[in-house]
């Protein structure tokens, strides 16, 4: 199959750059028509590699792509998850080249969405395109359900799967949306966070004041802002909302030496990063902290006057967006609940507050020694010539549950990126080598299945 890739892969590549140019930014409402541009370039691009039954099927929001191969009759099903939609190209000064216009440099093609996650994403449907040039037939039966809106946290396609359990039954999930542990050393996720998203907003008086009249006697919105905010966490790092650890596991010997034998260079973290020191909590090593431990994270702050020059007022509003990476049976509802009581009792003088939910999902634990994760390991090595890791992944992909329970089928996460690749960042990039590569593999594993 190695030499199928080689050969076809020219032609891959550029199929790839169309896709990378259609900027479905799923957050922005003026990106609608070019997201369900991507929608149907998805569903050509399976129609083409011999999917059956393709569908675009229109939801409240994005559209949904369904297709599938059914005829290898007694061998396995394995369902196929991606997403076609991407992030925002904010702060698009910090870009080398446009982001929506693909270029290859050192190996590596650059644009939004090429790891984050048509490039993984487009690794499956390339695989059974090869599959289908080559033998005329697929040797398990293969299903996809690729979405508009994971970047806005799924939220229409938990009820779809929910709504249509018959039509999605499998015998194993699989999803590229993560990435290796580092170059060379292929890894297969075995746990994800959950996610908890919401926004703090902060009111003192009916207008913005001058501070030269009422300065020094008047509540200042962002002054009670961050009071609040410094009081969500201890100085060591631990979170100091009460009943925010309610639910956390106490991690194992075996956990953590399963954590331990992900490497990591402290000092190269740093270099790269151009960090003095790491931070978090005590007690934890780095990949702990990133991948079993919770975390509480202000995302951004807003208040006052934002314009080029000064502005002498006393705020009247300022807000911060705060997202939670959760673990174990935490509970996302009984969390935020928590920092609603927490918020309230810790409520500045003269202060009013709103806290406003947006996301949350359950985190997700896979048991590394289930078959179908282990036919990946078998396909990862057989091409990278090195037993992947099963590392814990500190991001969330909060469907990777809803798929779990739903289906009952185990979810297999062997993504292709690499952890250094810019995602959700200014200059994403994704290697080259691991989408031919990651081509091989898929098209070993499903053999091998």
């Amino acid at each position: 199959m190695k030499e199928a890739v080689e050969l076809h892969k020219g032609q891959f590549i550029e199929e790839l750059k169309q896709y990378l140019s259609i900027p479905s930014i799923s957050s922005l409402s003026k990106h609608k028509e070019d997201v369900k541009e991507a929608a149907d370039w998805t569903a050509s691009a399976l129609k083409k590699a011999g999917m059956e039954n393709v569908e675009v099927i229109p939801t409240e929001g994005h559209p949904i792509v369904y297709a599938d191969w059914l005829h290898a009759k007694g061998k396995p099903t394995v369902l196929v998850y991606g997403h076609y939609d991407v992030q925002p190209e904010d702060p698009i000064d910090l870009w080398e080249t446009p982001p929506f216009e693909p270029v290859i440099r050192d190996g590596k093609i650059f644009a939004r969405g090429a790891t984050d996650d048509k490039g993984q994403l487009f690794i499956h449907i390339k695989a059974v395109d090869l599959l289908m040039k080559e033998k005329g037939e697929l040797p398990v039966n293969v299903k996809f359900v690729i979405e508009g809106e994971e970047e806005i946290a799924s939220p229409n396609l938990g009820p779809f799967i929910q709504d249509n359990e018959e039509k999605l039954a499998c015998d194993a999930v699989v999803i590229s949306d993560t990435s290796f542990s580092e170059k060379g050393q292929p890894a297969i996720c075995t746990s994800l966070r959950g996610a908890l998203a919401m926004e703090l907003t902060v009111t003192t008086a009916n207008s913005d004041l001058h501070s030269g009249t009422y300065g020094g006697g008047v509540p200042n919105s962002i002054h009670a802002l961050v009071q609040l905010l410094d009081s969500l966490h201890e100085e060591n790092g631990r979170i100091a909302v009460e009943g925010f650890y309610k639910g956390v596991p106490e991690p194992t010997e075996a956990l953590r030496k399963e954590v331990a034998e992900v490497p990591f260079n402290e000092e190269r973290t740093k270099q790269e990063l151009e960090l003095d020191e790491l931070f978090g909590e005590e007690g934890f090593t780095f990949h702990e902290r990133v991948g079993i431990r919770p975390t509480l994270e202000i995302n951004g702050i807003t208040g006052g006057f934002q314009g080029e020059g000064l502005k002498t007022i006393v705020p009247k509003e300022a807000s911060a967006k705060i997202s939670c990476r959760l673990v174990g049976g935490q509970d996302p509802q009984k969390v935020f609940e928590a920092i609603q009581r927490h918020v309230a009792d810790n409520r500045p003088v003269g202060a009013k507050v709103d806290l406003h939910q947006y996301i949350k999902a359950d985190p997700v634990a896979i048991d590394s020694k289930n078959p179908y994760i282990q036919k990946a390991a078998d396909a990862f090595e057989s091409v990278y010539d090195v037993r992947p890791l099963f590392p814990k992944e500190g991001g969330s992909i909060p469907i990777v549950e809803v798929f779990g329970r739903v289906l009952d089928a185990p979810v297999v996460l062997m993504g292709f990126g690499l952890p250094t690749e810019n995602l959700h960042a200014p200059n994403e990039h994704f290697h080259l080598e691991n989408f031919t590569k990651g081509i091989e593999t898929v098209c070993k594993y499903l053999q091998e299945l």
